[in-house]
């Protein structure tokens, strides 16, 4: 079977609008029983296109081994701008919902990609600004994977963070196949939340029962067992039908 590989065509499609920064977003976690969801941002420059190419190896991490993605964490937060993960609680996301709760956390992502490239919200009154609040006049556009921008509906909610530059979202089925950015950000979530449920597990005698290490917080048959002889922890999503099939 031939896996498509991921190009950065989109991303130039945006950057010949006139955006000067491309994010890339994708989610991990969305299925979860346990543990955050989080969301992965990986920013380029659309004056480096002429130059970029698409890094080795990247692909749709779920089509990567843990091994792989592993290997291409570093080489991948190189080759952004920036890059960054956002999270929300399983707290947070039986208070909001599982939509509201991952458009909090990619603006989260977001406003830490922004910072770090010197992003700051626009000075008004005409008055003379630095060369850093004068990128803040830029342009930003993003790619979200799968088909809803949960990104756009949560922009100035009162849980949202105050991102400098709001970006203008486009969504893309199956982002992680087709595009660069997206297959960055995707791999960059993935290990980053595969190491927290790891750590929980290994870190904490009370939470071993539920093999985290092994099902990173998803349903497995294990996990759901210990749920039903032990009950929900503190990190479980307790709105969510935890003990079913």
């Amino acid at each position: 079977m031939v896996h498509e590989s991921p190009t950065l065509e989109l991303e130039r499609e945006l950057a010949a609008q006139g955006y000067g920064l491309i994010v890339g977003f994708d989610e991990v976690g969305r299925g979860a029983l346990a543990g955050p969801v989080m969301v992965g941002a990986a920013v380029i420059r659309a004056c480096d296109l002429p130059e970029l190419a698409v890094p080795d190896g990247v692909a749709d991490s779920k089509m990567l081994t843990e091994r792989r993605r592993e290997t291409l964490f570093e080489p991948l937060q190189a080759w952004c701008a920036a890059s960054a993960v956002g999270q929300a609680s399983n707290g947070e996301i039986d208070e909001w919902g599982i939509s509201h709760a991952l458009g909090i956390a990619a603006l989260r992502a977001l406003n830490a990609v922004e910072r770090q490239l010197g992003l700051m919200s626009p000075v008004g009154g005409g008055r003379a600004v630095s060369p850093a609040q004068a990128a803040a006049t830029m342009r930003v556009g993003a790619i979200l994977d799968g088909p809803n921008d949960y990104i756009t509906k949560a922009l100035d909610t009162f849980d949202a963070p105050d991102v400098p530059v709001p970006a203008h979202v486009v969504t893309q089925v199956k982002g992680d196949r087709h595009c660069a950015t997206v297959a960055a950000a995707a791999v960059i979530a993935k290990v980053t939340r595969d190491r927290l449920m790891v750590d929980i597990a290994r870190g904490n005698p009370r939470y071993a029962p539920y093999e985290w290490d092994r099902n990173k917080g998803y349903g497995s048959a294990a996990h759901r067992r210990a749920i039903a002889e032990l009950g929900p922890t503190p990190l479980h999503r307790t709105s969510w039908h935890l003990t079913g099939e």
